[in-house]
């Protein structure tokens, strides 16, 4: 890493907001620098209290929010990684870039770790590998040739970083890690090449995850790779941890083929130029709609690094294949005419530095909008990004005629399976227990409906947040009463885990109620005031119209000083804490708000 420095980290604060935010985007993150300082939390975790033998289970994110995605297996001496993401900021976390799972409980144990699983390359399940793979001895990742290759290239970004030690596993290979497991992989579809499932062979039994999952069908109904999924049946499966994000969603999926087959009607009955936007990370999507774009004369302008980055990936490994000439630079599009252009964009869920903000708001250097364009959303909207998403549209409408999205036509199928795909999945697996995953709580309670739906007994089907212990035997699956700590661990610029709760705090209170600067001149001899009390606000009153409030203020600060008894060496501290004490109760009082008051002391 850039700077190796053995610090201690406070606490942060574990009482979180709740998330607002999901993780299921495409793309890369762009960094706010090539070089990241490393500072992890190294809170000793909690000593186990049972002696009880079995495999303890303990997922440390992607329980209380969608994203931040990790758990950990431990048998003995062996314990196995699954995925290692981030999660996006929230509301209540204002100027954090990302949150990264806490690994506390790990560290201590680090020289048992056997292997590291990735289950695929969206970044709510590999964004946080190159903040933490060093402090946990960087064992070997396995994972598909397309997520390596997304991992390594984030990697990158961070020069100062260990070189990973990666393997690549396909469909159907089987590793044998440490002494207790035994590993065997198997395809789920997802909307990332290579996505893939782990069955985990352990002495109690056969653990299966299945990652971020859905089932497509083909235009007869017949179901993508349902037989790796009765295959994997067939071992028997002790415990079925499942992707609930889509839990409340009724009926089955939309097969990707509706989607390409309605978007494609979409471009031909287009009859002026095209701006389709969807995730960077939906290759499968991409690949088509390059597909239908070339099938009817049209030429592609890629818009958005991320985008443009992930296809270049996919073209290298031999995911995406077509035609170099349908392919143009962004900055050639106005060299063809309306008609003969598709431009393919991230920014769908209304980015404000995303290429398509840039193109609504006009402030992209090479792309306009014209009344006679067609925008076309083949994305769904990310819970919490709904207002985002409504400016951008309206913006859109008013300078376009034509906007299609999702709601409209079926133009967008999820990647997360729904309700009546999970309920086929546990009858076809009929696992003894079930752990929902990868979900708020509300979705994971639907979750364990649905389990009850397929036969399965209510007490099952266990519902754990992050940091629960679970201890699996043969026949059981308790939740020991044991916690790992999973506060979070923030980045924020170059510093990561450095912004603690009262930081946030303070955040959340400029924005709330913006803060007030007192700047008082006194005489250090006499402790008198010299001059009339200057103050500065911002957030919080807009002065100029404000003038009687501002002489209230004044007076207030002058009275504050007029009960100090006259004395030599006036105590500057104990003045700023007075300060900040009596006049952040008279503006309470005057306003009902609480702005931060920020005293500055001049003594001469």
């Amino acid at each position: 890493m850039t700077t190796k420095t053995k610090t201690t980290t406070k606490q942060v604060s574990s009482k979180r907001p709740v998330s607002r935010r999901s993780t299921n985007r495409g793309g890369t993150t762009t960094n706010r620098g090539t070089s990241k300082k490393i500072v992890v939390k190294q809170t000793a975790p909690q000593k186990s209290s049972s002696k009880k033998e079995g495999l303890r289970v303990v997922n440390l994110g992607g329980l209380e929010e969608i994203g931040r995605n990790m758990s950990y297996y431990e048998y003995e001496d062996d314990i196995i990684i699954v995925d290692m993401g981030f999660q996006f900021p929230e509301e209540d976390t204002p100027g954090i870039d990302y949150i990264i799972p806490n690994i506390s409980s790990l560290e201590p144990k680090k020289e048992k770790i056997r292997a590291v699983i990735i289950t695929h390359g969206h970044l709510d399940h590999i964004g946080a590998i190159p903040y933490l793979m060093e402090k946990l001895g960087n064992p070997v990742i396995y994972t598909p040739k397309f997520s390596k290759a997304l991992i390594e290239k984030r990697q990158a970004e961070f020069p100062n970083a260990p070189k990973l030690n990666i393997v690549t596993v396909g469909y159907g290979d089987k590793k044998k890690v440490g002494s207790h497991f035994d590993l065997e992989f198997f395809g789920v579809e997802h909307t990332i090449p290579d996505s893939m499932g782990v069955v985990i062979k352990t002495p109690i039994g056969n653990i299966v995850h299945f990652g971020d999952f859905r089932l497509d069908r083909d235009e007869k109904g017949n179901i993508y790779r349902f037989d790796e999924i009765e295959k994997v049946a067939k071992m028997g499966v002790h415990t079925y941890m499942m992707d609930s994000t889509n839990a409340l969603v009724e009926g089955e999926g939309i097969p990707e083929k509706t989607v390409e087959k309605n978007v494609e009607e979409l471009i031909l009955g287009a009859k002026k130029r095209i701006i389709l936007t969807t995730f960077s990370s939906m290759i499968v999507r991409m690949l088509e709609i390059i597909r239908i774009a070339e099938k009817h004369g049209r030429k592609v302008a890629v818009n958005g690094r991320s985008m443009r980055e992930n296809m270049d990936i996919a073209k290298n490994l031999g995911y995406m294949k077509f035609k170099e000439t349908t392919m143009i630079p962004i900055q050639e599009v106005n060299k063809y005419k309306d008609e003969e252009v598709l431009i393919l964009t991230t920014g769908a869920q209304g980015e404000p530095n995303s290429g398509f903000t840039r193109i609504v708001n006009g402030e992209h250097k090479h792309i306009q909008l014209k009344k006679t364009d067609t925008v076309i959303f083949s994305s769904s909207v990310v819970p919490g990004n709904e207002r985002s998403v409504q400016n951008l549209t309206d913006n859109i409408a008013r300078q376009v005629d034509y906007i299609h999205n999702s709601k409209l036509m079926d133009i967008h199928s999820s990647g997360h399976a729904s309700k009546e795909d999970l309920k086929l999945v546990i009858k076809t697996l009929k696992p003894k227990f079930l752990m929902p995953i990868h979900a708020y709580y509300h979705f994971r309670t639907v979750a364990r409906h649905i389990a009850e739906e397929a036969g399965m007994k209510r007490d099952h089907v266990k519902l754990v947040d992050n940091g629960d212990v679970c201890l699996l035997t043969k026949d059981t699956l308790e939740v020991t009463g044991e916690k790992d700590d999973t506060s979070y661990v923030m980045v924020d610029g170059l510093g990561v885990g450095d912004v603690e709760e009262v930081v946030l705090r303070d955040r959340r209170m400029l924005a709330d109620d913006g803060m007030v600067v007192l700047i008082v001149t006194i005489d250090r001899r006499t402790g008198r005031i010299l001059k009339n009390p200057d103050i500065i606000s911002r957030g919080f009153i807009y002065l100029r119209d404000s003038q009687e409030l501002l002489r209230e203020i004044r007076r207030k600060v002058r009275g504050i000083i007029g009960r100090l008894p006259q004395r030599q060496n006036v105590d500057a501290d104990y003045l700023k804490s007075l300060f900040r004490d009596q006049i952040g109760q008279f503006l309470y009082h005057k306003t009902h708000r609480r702005p931060m008051i920020l005293p500055v002391v001049i003594e001469i």
